[in-house]
């Protein structure tokens, strides 16, 4: 398992930060570690998840749902890899679980998980399935994991904290949850546009993405929601976002 050590943090932040640049928004980020490094680890933390969950036999267990989960990702993979090229080069996997308390991510290197039971819960169509996963396929491309542990390592820079220890703390300390609390509720909205903008490039309708947004809106306990912009804003900005994008269905159509 691929470790930064002490010293590296420490070079890492006299070097000073390098300068990214997220797709189509165009928005600057301060990166304090490498992707390679980032996903190095999200890809051991997400190997472990996944055999965890096969071995207490939640893993694909609906053949049904991970087809059509798989061809659906395709062409949003297709679209990810256009506005951003290194993307190409990601080891691209797709799992889904029963697990109850998943619902779903895409880690960084373009790991997804997507929980079945969720997927029921809002009774999505492929359209709206590509929405999910447009939002979910946006987060590795902007590289918001990448992005939230180089704030991270600045706020908890005393002492210098190594990669493996700042993710630890991101699941477990919440005084540092709630200070990245302004920019995760940014990213989630950046995640709504850009994975609208994957959707739409992968050939599905906008009217099928504010449907999606319509049944979150529906559902305001469902657990995509909890630590994400409120469902009311976020269904209103996927109307703005239909009509940027030329929808050619009336926005009447969704529920």
């Amino acid at each position: 398992m691929y470790r930064v050590s002490m010293w590296t943090a420490v070079l890492l932040f006299c070097c000073g930060a390098v300068r990214g640049q997220v797709p189509e928004s165009g928005r600057w980020q301060e990166l304090r570690f490498s992707a390679d490094a980032v996903d190095s680890q999200v890809e051991d933390r997400y190997i472990e998840r996944v055999v965890g969950l096969a071995a207490d036999g939640k893993l694909d267990d609906d053949p049904v749902l991970l087809a059509r989960l798989r061809a659906i990702s395709a062409g949003l993979i297709r679209a990810a890899i256009a506005l951003k090229p290194e993307a190409a080069q990601w080891q691209w996997e797709l799992h889904t679980t029963s697990d109850p308390e998943v619902d779903a991510v895409c880690m960084a290197g373009g790991k997804i998980l997507v929980g079945s039971a969720f997927v029921r819960q809002l009774a999505a169509d492929d359209g709206e399935l590509a929405t999910l996963l447009g939002h979910e396929v946006a987060h590795a491309v902007a590289e918001h994991a990448r992005e939230t542990l180089s704030e991270a390592f600045l706020l908890a820079r005393r002492p210098p904290l190594p990669l493996d220890v700042l993710l630890e703390r991101l699941d477990t300390d919440l005084s540092l949850q709630i200070r990245l609390s302004d920019l995760s509720s940014m990213q989630e909205s950046e995640a709504d546009q850009l994975g609208m903008v994957l959707a739409y490039r992968a050939g599905w309708p906008p009217v099928a993405m504010v449907r999606f947004y319509a049944k979150l809106a529906a559902q305001e306990s469902a657990a995509l929601i909890a630590d994400h912009p409120a469902a009311a804003s976020r269904l209103s900005m996927a109307k703005g976002m239909a009509l940027l994008l030329g929808a050619d269905a009336p926005l009447a159509a969704a529920p």
